[in-house]
């Protein structure tokens, strides 16, 4: 935990991680518009997918078409001129790997003594013996079964021998047209798809001003920036990983096809070719790229070392493209989650086939980046993005009410990295122990889920002893703590010194509840990162007749907490009993909230009603008020008691009176 990371530098995640503004409830669109949606996508395939390769198209070639612009050349020449070499070169691709694939095919006979001879060592060696010669017996009793004269014919006898067979030969008399119209026919269909989508991207890149208008007036007219804002991520989102996906994929297929030609693959471009293209469908991708590789390896030589080599290029391509080449370009980052681009990809190629596949991220990123920006797609992002849909804050509560404080401090542990600990405790674990408090007073948590959270937030507290030691060990006591800016819109970062606790004791304890022992516990903690001597007490030990019990010879300062804001008479009750019971101590009282001192001047007036010597709301306002060397307040005379002590008045007599 270095500490100008906690100064100011935390990664820009963690900041949104921890922002504490609430979220509207994300509404789920029902069963009948979820099949309705995807069955018009199923069914009406084939004017939505070109559709769809046509505005990823124009995504990826948009920023081409920009470039061009600026060095002078017009618009429609640049689109033009962007389309045609964008396909020209998917063309000279497909042809490219058409002649490759057709001569493959001519020479796998060859290899076919190679595989021969690879079984018969298996069988030989016993390795996968038993499976080998299981399918040899099943394909040679099939074999048989195929050969076995039919048992319905009548038999040949020594008088009359069979009949030999007299072979017949049709031959078909076709007309030039009719050839034609085979040939032709098949690729009439991709032609014509190919040439829609050339059509259809020009005049989405020319006309892309005014598409977007017509969206905006569609979906967001009423609000101008969201909307904005949703088109210019989608556009930049998608048109990066598509670029740089391209040259990440050019970058690993490269020294694929290089390496495969030196180690005597045939058709080595094809195999660079394929793994340029296969890499665009994400995890598995790679797999299928490199098994026609590995099959052709092994039948191609007659021994095993070829398919080892070609393995080890495939393994230490990926890894290198995986873990160096992606990060440096562009950090891998879609905004989907892992699990999200799996099924993605599995739904897409159910959905549209093969070229499914290959657009399931892209297409993928688009509905995120939608559900990001426009609320009635927000489920998008929930299901398929990459943020945290829960606030740190609520994803702690949910630990604790689970009963897992194990997670609880990973999760902890994690934001710890780059926070301190009373940052942690001030903007994610008293709000958690806020929300249970929420809860109880509502009547939805019982006694027993009450007592499990509290003992799930002092196992948190313990778990994090190594990171509190850790922490007292460095100089820097500067942490930051939010204010709201002038306007109100924002939270500015302002940097706070802790007071050193060297030499000074306080008692913290809890209000009214096990939950405020937890918060007692945390506050404990941070005072011992500080350097002075915590103690703690149970809210059991601040009842009225166990507070004369309480032992506090050497304790400078007692501070007691409530996550219940309604505690001011109990809280004024306890001041005074406090200091009643020690000449001098100063007592501390802190009303938690996720907020933190938003009202200093109120907070003072509270604390001169309460008879306090400081009264917080916040953990960095709570470290200061216990650590101050201010001299305790004096107890002042409560104004029942004074008025109790005051001389009665004298009673006198009528005729007194009259004389």
């Amino acid at each position: 935990m270095a500490a100008n990371t906690r100064n100011g530098t935390a990664a820009p995640a963690l900041e949104d991680m921890l922002s504490a503004a609430s979220r509207p409830r994300t509404t789920l669109p029902n069963v009948a518009t979820i099949v309705t949606t995807v069955a018009a996508l199923y069914f009406g395939r084939e004017v939505f997918l070109p559709i769809a390769i046509a505005l990823l198209l124009t995504f990826a070639l948009a920023p081409l078409v920009s470039g061009l612009k600026r060095i002078g050349i017009p618009r429609i020449a640049a689109v033009i001129a962007s389309v045609m070499g964008a396909f020209a070169a998917l063309a000279l691709f497909s042809f490219v790997v058409a002649t490759q694939v057709s001569e493959l095919a001519q020479n796998i006979p060859v290899y076919q003594t190679n595989i021969l001879t690879k079984i018969r060592s298996l069988k030989e060696t016993g390795v996968g013996g038993g499976i080998v010669s299981r399918l040899s017996a099943v394909i040679e009793r099939v074999g048989q079964e195929i050969d076995r004269q039919d048992a319905s014919l009548p038999a040949a006898t020594p008088d009359k021998p069979p009949r030999e067979p007299v072979p017949v030969e049709i031959v078909a008399r076709e007309k030039p047209l009719e050839v034609l119209q085979n040939i032709v026919g098949p690729l009439i269909s991709p032609l014509g798809s190919a040439g829609l989508i050339i059509v259809v991207v020009i005049f989405m890149l020319l006309e892309r001003e005014d598409l977007r208008d017509r969206f905006i007036r569609l979906v967001g007219y009423g609000d101008l920036h969201r909307t904005t804002e949703a088109l210019r991520d989608a556009g930049k989102r998608v048109g990066r990983y598509l670029l740089m996906q391209l040259v990440v994929n050019i970058v690993y297929a490269i020294p694929i096809a290089a390496g495969l030609w030196i180690l005597g693959i045939p058709n080595a471009l094809l195999w660079g070719l394929l793994a340029l293209a296969l890499r665009f469908v994400p995890y598995i991708g790679p797999a299928i790229g490199m098994l026609l590789p590995l099959f052709l390896a092994l039948a191609v030589a007659p021994g095993w070392s070829l398919l080892l080599w070609t393995a080890a290029l495939f393994v230490v391509m990926e890894l290198i493209t995986g873990n160096v080449i992606e990060p440096w370009l562009y950090g891998s980052r879609t905004g989907l989650s892992p699990l999200a681009i799996i099924v993605a990809a599995i739904f897409w190629t159910w959905l549209w086939g093969p070229l499914g596949l290959i657009l399931s991220t892209p297409l993928t990123v688009c509905l995120v980046v939608l559900g990001r920006h426009v609320p009635q797609f927000e489920f998008l992002d929930v299901l398929f993005g990459n943020e945290p849909v829960l606030e740190p804050h609520a994803r702690l509560y949910q630990r604790l009410l689970a009963g897992d404080p194990e997670e609880a401090t990973d999760h902890a542990e994690e934001i710890l990295e780059e926070k301190y600990l009373v940052e942690f405790y001030h903007k994610v674990a008293i709000p958690a122990l806020l929300l249970g408090e929420r809860d109880r007073a509502r009547g939805v948590m019982g006694d027993v889920q009450r007592r499990q959270v509290a003992a799930s937030a002092l196992t948190l507290v313990a778990n994090l002893d190594d990171d509190a030691k850790e922490e007292a060990d460095e100089e820097d006591d500067t942490v930051l703590t939010g204010e709201t800016d002038e306007d109100g819109d924002g939270v500015a970062e302002e940097q706070v010194d802790l007071p050193d606790g060297a030499g000074m004791s306080v008692l913290c304890a809890g209000g009214r509840g096990e939950l405020d022992d937890a918060a007692a516990a945390m506050l404990a903690q941070v005072l011992q990162v500080q350097g002075a001597t915590a103690t703690k007490a149970g809210f059991a030990e601040m009842e009225p007749s166990s507070v004369r019990d309480l032992d506090l010879a050497g304790i400078d300062t007692v501070v007691v907490g409530f996550l219940n804001r309604d505690s001011v008479k109990h809280a004024r009750f306890l001041v005074r009993r406090l200091k009643r019971a020690k000449a001098g101590l100063r007592v501390g009282i802190v009303f938690w909230s996720e907020d933190g001192n938003g009202d200093k001047d109120a907070a003072l007036k509270l604390a001169e009603d309460m008879n306090a010597d400081f009264v917080a709301h916040g953990m960095v306002d709570a470290v200061i008020g216990a650590l101050s060397q201010e001299p305790a307040v004096v107890l002042k005379l409560a104004k029942r008691r004074a008025r109790r002590l005051r001389p009665a008045p004298r009673k006198v007599s009528a005729a007194a009176a009259a004389s």
